[in-house]
């Protein structure tokens, strides 16, 4: 029997799957698929085939599901993507304890109980919503997702479906990784044709006020570049006997917080400029020493330039901040010897290198042996997250290569999403000019395709990525790369196939205004999905 099909089913499961909340890292991420798995286990087809609802763990206990409804005579099968991890809740306030309530929650902002933005008032009067953390990113599109499964079991399709919904997608992407092997296992096993993965992504607006509705024939991607800065200690009574790490970090920051260079436009759409997300000395405790290392990590969105585009643009502003550093120093150095005749400003150039260097300069001078044992001491004893971890390994590095200060490393860390698209496979363009169509003709609704999806997806491990340029040069700069973490790239080479988003309607993603619309996203979409689906099967 089908539970999932009218607006006010699928308002009643959405409710239900927002209050597991599943915050990444969090019991509710590990319950959530256990409970998707003990709704589907109820359904007829799924107790004549149990062997194709599955739940599949990752190293660290979370699990990923799948659900695979199959024709006897097809092997062409559309994969349907979601996650089902959230972000936290600690910016709603003192309604934290509704943030995963979505009726009491909605009630509390629709009754005033809450001073809402007055754009948020005005367009709430114009259509149905719900608030709530996860209504919109992205367990709408999840809930849609099992709709269409439930329209599969009824042999709505010409073809399998895979239900496919993974942990992790908010942080590293530990989830669609893992999911990577589960597909190909899947694929050798059940004899599946992967023809087309549709993503359940929210849609998400340009600008504030943009009323637009978009679907995506890719998703950005996006790196994010370490920089270890290693100076010279001191004693803060005699300032110019060392080198300050937090001045080297200071001078990164001018050179790449909002760097223009790094913008990329394509077909008028853009990426924003790189951002620090993390900027800090490594000093442990206190002292009237100066910093001797710190870090900086910058998020870089990218459309279709190469990594190797990408390392350049690093090294000049690596390499500009570093001459910048020098003449700073030298010039304060010169200015308070002049006024004093006890001390001679020391000179010193500053070195920058890639990670790989390091570990090749390390590894000459000490071998492979001694620094691989270095490291994996780290490993087994390793109490930090990726990004704290990968630091670590860098300054392990330069600790035994002390001699190279005063110097700059550039590493990366994970997550890294791949920039992809489809907008130039025929395949995708037909469906996506089909589904314009029936939008506009049986609803009135303007769909516009979008190159690139805004919001980081786990499509980009799936499309087909829109440089040709080889992942090796991320992964030799990569210091977790096997120490904890591994970016299968040849697997998902193997995997690659057409990737289209269509997805709910809601607004403010990680915002405590997070919320979905109602009419179209579950009065609409489930109809505008199940043609595309068809449509896909048919082309």
């Amino acid at each position: 029997m089908k539970q999932w099909q009218s607006k006010d089913e699928l308002v009643a499961l959405l409710a239900e799957l927002v209050e597991i909340e599943s915050i990444t890292g969090s019991p509710e991420e590990i319950r959530f698929p256990e409970h998707v798995h003990a709704l589907l286990e109820q359904k007829h087809y799924f107790q004549q085939h149990p062997n194709h609802l599955q739940l599949h763990p990752l190293k660290d206990g979370r699990q990923l599901l799948t659900a695979l409804v199959k024709k006897s005579d097809k092997k062409d099968t559309i994969i349907l993507l979601s996650h089902f991890d959230v972000v936290g809740t600690e910016d709603f306030g003192t309604f934290q304890h509704l943030a995963t309530k979505v009726h009491d929650l909605t009630a509390a902002y629709l009754n005033d109980e809450v001073e809402l933005p007055a754009y948020i008032k005005n367009e709430i009067q114009q259509g149905e919503w719900l608030f709530g953390r996860g209504t919109m990113d992205m367990k709408a599109g999840l809930a849609i997702h099992l709709s269409m499964l439930e329209r599969a079991m009824d042999d709505s399709f010409d073809g399998n479906i895979l239900f496919l919904t993974v942990p992790d997608e908010e942080v590293n992407s530990a989830g669609m990784l893992r999911a990577l092997e589960v597909l190909q296992q899947l694929q050798s096993t059940e004899e599946l044709v992967y023809k087309l993965c549709m993503n359940g992504e929210p849609v998400f607006s340009k600008y504030p006020g943009d009323t637009g509705n978009y679907m995506y024939s890719g998703s950005i991607g996006k790196v994010l570049p370490g920089f270890f800065c290693y100076g010279k200690e001191t004693h803060v009574g005699e300032p110019f006997g060392g080198l300050n790490a937090n001045l080297m970090i200071s001078y990164l920051s001018q050179e790449l917080e909002l760097q223009e260079s790094f913008i990329e436009e394509v077909d008028g759409e853009v990426t924003p400029p790189p951002v620090s997300l993390m900027l800090r000395d490594l000093k442990e405790a206190y002292s009237v020493q100066t910093p001797v290392s710190a870090v900086t990590m910058y998020n870089v969105l990218f459309l279709e330039q190469s990594i190797q585009e990408i390392n350049t643009k690093l090294k000049q502003a690596m390499e500009r901040a570093a001459r910048k550093i020098e003449r700073h120093y030298q010039q304060k150095a010169s200015l308070s010897a002049a006024k004093s005749n006890a001390f001679q400003p020391i000179a010193f150039k500053i070195k920058t290198m890639f990670y790989e260097e390091l570990y090749a300069h390390a590894v000459k001078r000490f071998g492979k042996t001694k620094v691989e044992r270095r490291q994996n001491r780290l490993v087994t004893t390793r109490k930090e997250g990726d990004r704290d971890f990968s630091t670590k390994l860098v300054k392990e590095l330069v600790s035994m290569c002390h001699d190279l200060a005063p110097v700059i490393v550039l590493f990366y860390s994970p997550p890294f999403y791949p920039a992809v698209s489809s907008k130039k496979d025929a395949y995708i363009q037909n469906l996506i000019a089909d589904i314009q169509s029936d939008a506009k003709v049986r609803f009135s609704t303007e769909l516009t395709e979008v190159q690139f999806f805004p919001g980081l997806s786990d499509s980009s491990f799936i499309g087909k990525p829109t440089s040709g340029t080889a992942i090796q040069d991320l992964i030799l700069n990569m210091p977790l790369q096997q120490k904890g973490f591994t970016l299968p790239a040849d697997l998902m080479k193997g995997l690659q196939m057409p990737v289209l988003h269509l997805g709910p309607y809601g607004k403010d993603a990680h915002q405590w205004t997070e919320r979905l619309e109602v009419n179209y996203s579950f009065g609409k979409l489930p109809d505008l999905m199940e043609r595309a689906i068809r449509f896909a099967f048919r082309t």
